[in-house]
């Protein structure tokens, strides 16, 4: 049993990182900059650049913030130009973004709780002590070999909408699948596992948590993280001690972690540092259940088979036996010929059609998007929605503001219509000359599609916040129609 080491740079990175700091011009182009530092100004992490070179840009963004607090006030926000300067302090911790992105000051304060929850992922927030003792107390030792974990998340800012909704996505699995593995794992729980947790990458397959505890989903995107980001849980079984920060950012659980193939993996945790062997007794339990009720072959066949895609969204005369995917609820593949393809896409929401959409369901704290398609199909344009999504999202919950109920805004680039209830939340994105009662029309059929497909789509009585007491299938709340 062990501690996992940490993937390396590459080579070109390290190479890079040694050679940038503040003078340099590669560096200062940069579009996003994220800083961890004391509140002596002593670096402890920087995204790009070796972080000693920046010992003195770290002094000068600790002096901005203590010139503040002697004026009895705390900076939160600079603009400058096109630059946010964006600030969190965290007792002696500070942390600073630095963006010409665009992204919203919400989401860009959000993304620095994150960075720091996921440090104390690590350490426990029992860190504070060390720098009451000694003010000048350097952290740098105790995260030997973690930058690539903070990298990993902050490239997750990018792509993965957990980041600033709040929210886990699963795996789409048929129901009698992920009940077998949910019964595994609640016999785990039973014998004094507090969490039992199968994911496929950063996808959840069942969850299951003991008696009343309850597990926050920022907690689950920093854990997923850790593991992923780390070499050693691939290569062979770990026990390593994490802090869960919204669990109880004082005390450290342990982590027992072991990849069942290439991308899914069982995390089971407890409080018991002496539970090594009784954990690996119970991953021996589980993965011999998963292998032979093939709940691992079921869940490489829905990585190949993907997520919900909007070409499969049916009519308004449409059933569910005649137009989802092959994963969701339906033997064998859906055949489009490149024709029926065209019809498929250019017919859903008119002549101007669906493109993309997030759907969150409120009482799960759960969430499912469609699969990218034409002509979201590049990274580029990809990250370009997924800003719009940030900024739309920010803008239907702002403070002292939101939520609101509807949006439908059109630009250049295409029109996103969101709709946010007591029960859930539906972001949407069309082509930009969608037709506005089309679009509308579009949304409802969305979130019935997604009512007929909740067994495969949603871990189903299981919230993070309130384990309900019925483990069965619980639907999720009727919809009203949308109508701006």
């Amino acid at each position: 049993m062990r501690r996992p080491s940490n993937f390396a740079f590459s080579t070109y990175d390290s190479f890079i990182n040694e050679v940038q700091d503040d003078a340099s011009i590669s560096w200062r182009k940069r579009k996003k900059h994220f800083f961890i530092l004391s509140h002596s100004g002593k670096p402890i992490y920087s995204r790009y650049g070796d972080e000693h070179k920046l010992a003195g840009f770290s002094a000068t963004l600790q002096a901005i913030i203590s010139f503040v607090e002697n004026g009895g006030d705390r900076v939160n926000l600079i603009r400058a130009g096109k630059h946010q300067v964006v600030f969190l302090v965290k007792g002696p911790i500070y942390l600073v973004c630095i963006s010409c992105t665009e992204e919203p000051y919400m989401s860009l304060r959000g993304q620095l709780e994150l960075l720091y929850n996921q440090m104390i992922l690590i350490l426990t927030r029992s860190v504070n002590r060390c720098f009451e003792k000694n003010a000048k107390f350097d952290m740098t030792p105790l995260l030997g070999g973690t930058d690539v974990v903070f990298s990993s998340l902050i490239h997750s800012f990018s792509w993965n909408p957990a980041t600033f909704l709040h929210a886990y996505t699963c795996l789409p699995l048929a129901y009698a699948i992920r009940q077998s593995s949910g019964a595994i794992l609640q016999d785990v729980a039973d014998s004094g596992v507090l969490f039992a947790i199968l994911m496929c990458k950063h996808k959840v397959i069942s969850l299951v948590g003991a008696q009343k505890a309850s597990l926050h989903p920022d907690d689950m995107l920093l854990l997923s993280n850790f593991v992923m980001s780390s070499e050693s849980f691939r290569t062979s079984e770990s026990f390593s001690p994490i802090c869960l920060p919204r669990f109880n950012p004082m005390a450290f659980l342990y982590a027992y972690v072991h990849y069942l193939d290439g991308d899914t993996y069982l995390t089971l945790l407890t409080t018991s540092s002496d539970a090594f062997y009784h954990l690996k007794d119970c991953r021996i339990r589980v993965e011999n259940v998963l292998l032979k009720s093939n709940v691992l072959g079921e869940v490489q066949r829905s990585m190949v088979d993907g997520g919900m895609r909007i070409e499969d969204l049916p009519d308004d005369r449409g059933s569910r036996s005649g137009a989802v995917s092959s994963h969701l609820g339906q033997p064998g593949h859906a055949t489009y010929s490149s024709e029926r393809f065209d019809e498929a896409f250019l017919g859903v929401g008119g002549p101007a059609g669906l493109w993309h959409f997030i759907y969150r369901s409120i009482s799960l704290d759960q969430y499912v998007s469609s699969e990218f398609s034409s002509p979201i199909n590049s990274r580029r344009q990809q990250k370009r929605l997924y800003r719009s999504y940030q900024k739309i999202y920010a803008s239907m919950h702002e403070e002292g503001i939101g939520p609101h109920k509807t949006l439908f805004k059109r630009d250049d680039n295409y029109v996103l219509l969101c709709w946010v209830t007591p029960d859930f939340e539906l972001y949407a994105v069309f082509d930009p000359l969608a037709d506005k009662a089309l679009a509308i029309k579009t949304c409802n059929r969305v979130c019935q599609w997604i009512k007929d497909v909740e067994n495969e789509i949603f871990l189903l009585g299981a919230s993070p916040f309130s384990w309900w007491t019925d483990p069965g299938n619980t639907p999720l709340p009727e919809f009203a129609e949308i109508s701006l």
